[in-house]
């Protein structure tokens, strides 16, 4: 069928007429994330379909009442420009390593502009920084001196997953110290390294010589039925499995996984050039095989879910403990605390700002690796 060349012509006029518009209207090549010049951080999102999206980022506020009040900004609802873009801008945030999500109809999913993201347990988040201290130089450091090996192999009948750094001018002629660093309940193997940059934190500070070169061990210590655990295992599962962490599968399989990597590793078997810690319940666990194996001289214990079953046997076991203030587990640490001192058991405690979350994870992890492995006593 011919077309009539006058309503043809009619035809691309109103497509040239039409195009300006159609071009405006498309989204413009922008990030999703904008920094601004006060100190706070912008998201815009391009979806005209949906009514309603939320960030969910773990940003802590700039001033320290804000932070006590509000430890993040977990939920807040962005606005629509009518244009199919949604924006929402921070109140001016502090010098760390954020991360961040959009929730849509109930799922999340990381900023499809940000190159930059991390793998949790429930899928992706997407992160930034800002800079501004010394501090933050260390999480945002991408250079790595000494060696990851990631294992797998098999512990009491199921594979467990392992990562294992190694210090610059590491060598199988000598025996190293060793820390075994545990997840909470919403982890695994990779969460210490993913979301606190743990590796990259220790490989600087031991450059600088502000940590005692050392193996560093961070497991999958879920109980069995959460071993190997993908990221579609959410919060929710772990929550309901969470009377399994008292059986302590982890920690009765503790000794052959050590056993293995004291072989592979050839690290030291004296309880003073060991430690262990971890995060939540991690930290139960890292208590749990201090009392049980006597074979740990230092433990760390952060944002703790302990009680006075997990207070150690051995008094020459030297003790610190992180919590902060609007942690609801501050409580918690703060008992423990005072029953460690009744009993004159050697002990730090670290009360800091914010809730349980991983900004004081990783502080609380920095501040913990330059202190063990050298002689000096800290009560």
């Amino acid at each position: 069928m011919e077309i009539p060349l006058k309503k043809f012509n009619k035809s691309i006029l109103t497509w040239l007429l039409l195009l300006p518009i159609w071009l405006n209207a498309q989204p413009p090549a922008a990030s999703g994330l904008q920094y601004n010049s006060d100190g706070s951080v912008s998201f815009h999102y391009y979806n005209p379909k949906v009514k309603r999206v939320k960030i969910l980022c773990d940003c802590e506020l700039k001033h320290v009442k804000e932070l006590v009040k509000t430890e993040n900004l977990n939920s807040a609802q962005m606005q629509n420009d009518c244009n199919g873009w949604w924006h929402y801008t921070t109140p001016p945030l502090a010098p760390e390593f954020y991360t961040y999500q959009f929730r849509i109809k109930g799922r999340t999913l990381p900023d499809p502009t940000n190159p930059d993201s991390i793998r949790v347990n429930a899928g992706k988040r997407s992160v930034f920084v800002i800079n501004g201290t010394p501090q933050t130089e260390l999480y945002v450091s991408d250079t790595l001196y000494g060696q990851v090996d990631t294992l797998e192999f098999p512990v009491e009948g199921l594979v467990r997953r392992v990562l294992v750094y190694t210090p610059p001018g590491y060598h199988k002629e000598s025996l190293w110290p060793v820390l075994y660093l545990l997840h909470g309940l919403n982890g695994n193997e990779q969460a210490w390294n993913n979301r606190a940059h743990a590796i990259y934190i220790l490989d600087k500070l031991i450059c600088q010589k502000r940590a005692v070169p050392m193996v560093m061990v961070m497991p999958d210590a879920n109980p069995n039925r959460l071993v190997g655990q993908d990221e579609h295992v959410g919060l929710f599962k772990n929550l309901m499995l969470y009377p399994t962490w008292n059986k302590q599968e982890f920690e009765q399989c503790f000794p052959q996984l050590d056993s293995v990597l004291s072989i592979l590793y050839n690290i030291s078997s004296d309880p003073e050039q060991r430690a262990a810690a971890g995060l939540s319940a991690g930290a139960k666990q890292s208590a749990n095989l201090a009392k049980t194996y006597h074979s740990f001289h230092w433990i760390g214990l952060f944002s703790p879910v302990v009680n006075k079953k997990q207070i150690p046997d051995n008094s020459n076991t030297k003790i610190w403990i992180g919590a902060g203030q609007s942690d609801f587990f501050y409580p918690n640490a703060t008992r423990f605390s005072k029953r460690l001192k009744k009993r004159n058991l050697p002990h730090t405690l670290y009360t800091s700002i914010g809730g349980h979350t991983w900004i004081n994870w990783r502080q609380y992890f920095t501040e913990y690796v330059q202190m063990i492995f050298r002689q000096t006593s800290e009560q």
